[in-house]
């Protein structure tokens, strides 16, 4: 049963009440300070407000154009979010995140090193449509860029990026999706650069595509099944003529 648009609304405005941008001790580094969904960071001036739901992103808050973006579409459908209170919390993590900054006397974050995995979201069937995932953990901070290629060269249509996704540690997650049709005639990378990589990172992937036997290989397995074939037919032959022979001779007992 769809929730009610009352009860969608009260979770939003909860949320956004009991998540106001962070005080001291959220702030990992002085450059991004961050709370929940909501970060800022100072060394490139921008961030992001997003709210999340079973750690997979519902909305969003495009900063520049002041609107709210729903993942889903169909979700904006059955309630609505001010966006005002997303670059409300904005505004306070970049005052509490100046502050900070200047007491830290600007010292430099740690660069994490982000971890890439590639794979499909379906089986791969040559020929079918499926979708591609590239998932990189561990970004810290929150600036990155991720790029697919195809036979080394840059891909750009039928592809969806997340925004970022956080976690407890104050580290982030990012999704990256290339919708394609799998042919043993081409190879994909996720392509990633990040200030915690000396040079950028490519996670290869191909479809896996078995190779075909050759003739001998093809004769050699239809001669052994054959042999199997003829040897379970003669041991079955024998076991049933001894069960022949063993139950006439129950039947005719000899002289006591």
């Amino acid at each position: 049963m769809m929730p009610s648009r009352a009860l969608v609304l009260g979770i939003l405005a909860l949320t956004t009440m009991l998540s106001p941008c962070a005080g001291e001790d959220d702030i990992k580094a002085n450059h991004v300070g961050s709370y929940g969904t909501c970060f800022y960071q100072s060394d490139r001036p921008n961030g992001q407000y997003t709210f999340e739901f079973d750690d997979d992103e519902l909305l969003y808050v495009d900063l520049d154009k002041k609107e709210t973006v729903w993942r889903i579409p169909e979700f904006g459908q059955l309630a609505s979010f001010d966006p005002q209170g997303g670059l409300q919390n904005i505004a306070t993590e970049k005052h509490n995140l100046d502050v900070l900054t200047k007491r830290a006397n600007f010292t430099p974050a740690t660069n994490e090193v982000p971890e890439v995995t590639v794979f499909p979201k379906f089986p791969v069937l040559l020929g079918q449509p499926n979708t591609l995932v590239c998932f990189v953990d561990n970004i810290f901070p929150p600036v990155i860029n991720i790029t697919w290629l195809r036979n080394s060269k840059s891909v750009t249509e039928t592809v969806y990026e997340t925004s970022f996704l956080s976690k407890r540690d104050h580290s982030f997650q990012k999704v990256s999706y290339l919708t394609f049709i799998p042919s043993d005639d081409d190879v994909y990378d996720c392509k990633v650069e990040h200030w915690g990589l000396e040079e950028p990172a490519l996670q290869h992937w191909e479809p896996e595509v078995p190779a075909p036997m050759s003739e001998l290989t093809e004769t050699v397995v239809c001669a052994l099944g054959l042999s199997v074939g003829i040897v379970g037919i003669v041991v079955g032959t024998i076991f049933i003529i001894r069960g022949l022979r063993s139950g006439g001779t129950s039947r005719h007992p000899g002289p006591l």
